[in-house]
């Protein structure tokens, strides 16, 4: 069922065809996944004490498959929160209003860029007119080049790198994706480390 989603997650449609004729819906949304490691949740924590078989741990992650994981564009792992940062007072995050205006100015960023187009946002253009209109960097997408080369990354994968590249300027405030910006985004999409992404002084 899951990868019934695959369709309007790629074209933010619905498309319901029938013998008397063919029906497309608009649905563009969101999609958020969540998942354990493995059957029990503990695989790979800093607690250990996972049991499960390997087999039962690819048979669990196999739920998801390939080309629907292709389709998400941030996989973020999240480790169990310790006493230490229950307890401690001293432990915050940024407020919730320094966020909101660091995003509300990332959109208005896009919003001036795309003006006079059909697009608002950088998760609505088409990989191919990012790439030709707006590129990034000289020398921005070498890491994304590689791994297409190797075979971890899909040209559909690499589209979404850039649009979630193109968010990581706007964040920052750069004119276009940096190295720094594509690497980031990369590490969002794979969770491996890339350098300094996303550890470069970005706001």
């Amino acid at each position: 069922m899951l990868d019934a989603l695959r369709q309007p997650l790629e074209s933010g449609q619905v498309v319901v065809a029938r013998a008397q004729g063919l029906m497309r819906m608009p649905a563009r949304f969101l999609l958020v996944l969540a998942a354990n490691p493995c059957p029990c949740g503990r695989h790979g924590s800093r607690g250990g004490g996972c049991e499960c078989r390997p087999s039962s741990v690819r048979r669990y992650r196999a739920r998801l498959s390939g080309p629907l994981l292709d389709r998400v564009d941030l996989r973020v792992t999240v480790e169990p929160v310790t006493r230490a940062e229950l307890t401690n007072p001293g432990v915050h995050g940024e407020s919730t209003k320094a966020v909101a205006a660091r995003v509300r100015a990332a959109r208005e960023r896009a919003a001036a860029r795309y003006a006079g187009t059909p697009w608002q946002t950088n998760s609505e253009v088409p990989g191919h007119e990012l790439r030709t209109r707006w590129p990034g960097s000289p020398g921005a997408l070498g890491r994304a080049e590689e791994d297409m080369e190797r075979g971890l990354l899909t040209a559909r994968g690499l589209d979404r790198v850039l649009r979630v590249a193109w968010t990581l300027a706007d964040l920052a405030g750069h004119d276009r994706p940096t190295a720094d910006d594509v690497d980031g985004a990369l590490e969002l999409r794979t969770g491996v480390r890339r350098g300094a992404a996303l550890t470069g002084g970005r706001p």
